[in-house]
């Protein structure tokens, strides 16, 4: 895409292997939220604790979360004895006990997975996405699918023409009202919408530059700028 690096791997050149490997080899993390990212048949594909989706059927567990059941788009799940009814495309649930902070928070702290990137459920808009860090690209990046999904009126942005893997495309430049990543969030942040199909909506410097950004080993910070 214009004003983009793209690493190796993202946008266009995803492959199914390589989709797979990277939702399997994601750190695991004690549940403190959960949203439902999609429905496969009777199973729930679930995001927990900020973990790239799980698929799983009525009666199976991940990261403490357990499945109960699953009707149209919803889904109910259980953690520590509370039960929760999920829907998808809402934003995600707090199942840790602890109470939300209302956006109000200053520091995000992302665990690198197996493949050196940095990933993390978070909300556009107040709607639900994956998002996968990247240092390299100008803006937040995401296909019109995850936008639509998003409640995004793309189409009344501004026409861009944006460079794929696959020779340029049309796109739309815009301004997203909110971006979250836990219980931080912020503002009016610059996006592009591309027609490629992408695995992640991409977490570029229009978003990262709003924050001080230290790497320590394993670990991302990033703290609010005033």
């Amino acid at each position: 895409m214009a004003g983009k690096r793209a690493p190796a791997g993202t946008a266009a050149s995803w492959t199914l292997a390589g989709l797979a490997f990277f939702l399997a080899a994601a750190p695991g993390v004690h549940a403190e939220s959960v949203a439902l990212a999609g429905m496969l048949g009777g199973k729930a594909l679930l995001v927990v604790n900020g973990t790239p989706p799980k698929t799983l059927a009525a009666g199976e567990a991940h990261e403490g979360v357990r499945l109960i059941s699953t009707s149209g788009d919803q889904a109910v799940v259980e953690q520590s004895g509370r039960r929760l009814t999920l829907r998808v495309g809402d934003a995600p649930v707090n199942v840790g006990g602890s109470t939300a902070s209302g956006g109000r928070g200053t520091r995000i702290v992302l665990t690198e997975g197996s493949g050196g990137h940095f990933l993390s459920a978070g909300q556009i808009n107040g709607r639900a996405v994956q998002f996968m860090v990247d240092t390299g690209a100008t803006t937040v990046a995401m296909s019109m699918l995850d936008a639509e999904r998003a409640g995004i009126a793309y189409k009344t942005g501004q026409p861009v023409v944006l460079s794929t893997a696959n020779g340029a495309v049309q796109g739309y430049r815009l301004r997203l009202s909110s971006v979250r990543l836990g219980d931080v969030e912020v503002y009016d942040v610059e996006a592009v919408v591309t027609p490629q199909p992408m695995p992640f909506v991409l977490l570029g410097n229009s978003f990262l530059s709003r924050f001080q950004m230290k790497r320590d080993s394993h670990l991302m910070t990033l703290d609010k700028r005033y």
